[in-house]
């Protein structure tokens, strides 16, 4: 393959909330459209459910325990190859608009040219105050999401639509083909919030009866060590009364749909520019959103709303189809490397990035994909293993695994980690995750390089007095 890539990211947009995949009231048409004419990925993962972790495995190939950006403060910033660094170095035009979520434009993290780039707030030091996980800290920004509920404009809505209107100009003024192919990352920031979609969007479900979320009586919930600590911490869901909960999820519907506009503006933009025949696009977003689901809003957990993500494969070559075999955002690099033609080392282990495209022919249900978690609110290392119909969650410190069979329990309400007719299948998904990594080792990694990175910022005393925040700010917040 020798074609040009178009990766367009949407930030926190769970697969649920998307047409094609089930969502009967999600208006998400240009979305749609590419899952209808490409490949749908249903089980693709984002290697850590919170932007910066996530986005370092986006850029290196690689998961969070070998590129070790694994928080809010601790982002890429080029100390490892990217696969733009790779392209750029082969004459490749690797090109960004929007939200880059990497530490700051002084450094190289690979682009030929970044557009209307975001970076970290604080200089570059992003939100340290989740390192303060021994002891626990508070989290008072949390009452933010549920106050902030629209319909209206935000700076991040109005971000989104600088972003379009750029990245339609960068078509507009490219003419005929070059020697080389390029690659053009669109990086939009919503669905994220503040929850305020604008009003043609919010309207589009101003009428509707959205489904409540399930799972939501907290007498119900299940009950874990480490979930319960993190439901304390991010405790978004104390302030939605069901009032606010309609309404931040017709903001959040709306915004998904704000987010779609603008999706069919950049690929109208590429149907009517030289590129159209010889360019593959890949959707997908960073992490998802619980969406009030498990009485839960925002991301961070191993619920298949917050760490399960949209990913879809169009253009020249690749079929039309459902694909269920695991994937991830760390297997993105090796699939732009082989879409432009670059060769790719194909890695014995099944969690290396793998091109997308080894699954179209010959899916592999069987595949195991991996994601961590080792930011705010988690009092431990917290993992998760898919394959199959199986999600094993292992949390460390000795704290008690959860195991869910995805096919028959969608939902995740039966936890069947005690269950002794499947004492095998847990120990077989141990092993394997051990195979991947050990955790324990990883869990003490991690904290100790955020103890490095507390000491370097002056100590907690000084990160508290750092400015904190419900969401990244924009310059013009």
């Amino acid at each position: 393959m020798n074609d040009n890539v178009l990766v367009i990211m949407s930030d926190e947009h769970t697969r649920s909330v998307m047409g094609a995949y089930g969502n009967e009231i999600a208006h998400t048409p240009a979305l749609d459209g590419l899952a209808a004419i490409g490949m749908r990925f249903d089980n693709a993962y984002t290697p850590s459910p919170i932007c910066i972790p996530a986005r370092a495995s986006f850029a290196t190939g690689t998961q969070v325990f070998e590129h070790r950006c694994w928080s809010s403060a601790e982002p890429y910033h080029g100390q490892w190859q990217s696969w733009m660094h790779r392209l750029r170095e082969k004459g490749h035009e690797v090109v960004s608009i929007g939200k880059l979520h990497y530490r700051s434009a002084g450094d190289d993290t690979g682009f030929s040219e970044s557009l209307l780039p975001m970076y970290l707030a604080n200089g570059g030091r992003g939100w340290p105050q989740g390192l303060q996980r021994r002891p626990m800290c508070d989290f008072a920004e949390a009452v933010e999401m549920a106050s902030l509920l629209g319909p209206g404009e935000t700076s991040y809505t109005r971000y989104d639509r600088d972003i379009t209107a750029a990245a339609i100009k960068w078509f507009g003024e490219r003419h005929g083909s070059k020697d080389k192919p390029w690659v053009l990352f669109v990086s939009f920031i919503c669905p994220h919030f503040p929850l305020s979609a604008p009003r043609q969007f919010y309207d589009l479900y101003r009428d509707v009866e959205l489904p409540l979320p399930y799972d939501r009586e907290p007498a119900t919930h299940l009950r874990h060590p480490v979930i319960d600590e993190m439901r304390r911490f991010w405790n978004y869901a104390d302030y939605f009364d069901p009032d606010r909960e309609r309404e931040g999820l017709k903001n959040y519907y709306g915004l998904c749909s704000f987010l779609d506009d603008n999706v069919a503006r950049v690929l109208a933009a590429l149907q009517a520019s030289a590129y159209a025949d010889n360019t593959q696009v890949i959707y997908t977003s960073d992490h998802g959103d619980m969406i009030g689901n498990h009485g839960i809003w925002g991301k961070c957990y191993m619920y298949e709303d917050s760490v399960g993500i949209p990913l879809t494969l169009s253009g020249p070559g690749i079929a039309a189809g459902v694909n269920r075999t695991p994937v991830s955002l760390v297997d993105i690099a090796s699939t732009i490397e082989h879409a432009i033609g670059m060769p790719v080392a194909r890695r014995e282990e099944e969690w290396r990035g793998r091109p997308l495209h080894d699954f179209i022919d010959h899916p592999q249900t069987d595949r195991a994909v991996l994601s961590e978690y080792h930011d705010g609110g988690s009092p431990c290392g917290c993992y998760m293993l898919r394959t199959g119909p199986w999600k094993y969650v292992y949390f460390a410190e000795g704290n008690p695994p959860l195991l869910f069979d995805i096919d028959s329990d969608p939902r995740e309400l039966r936890n069947l980690a005690g269950d002794p007719a499947l004492a095998d299948t847990l120990a077989g998904l141990h092993a394997r995750l051990y195979r991947m990594l050990d955790p324990e080792a990883v869990n003490r990694m991690a904290f100790a390089d955020q103890a490095k990175m507390i000491e370097s910022l002056g100590g907690m005393e000084a990160i508290r007095a750092l400015p904190s925040f419900n969401h990244t700010p924009l310059e013009q917040d």
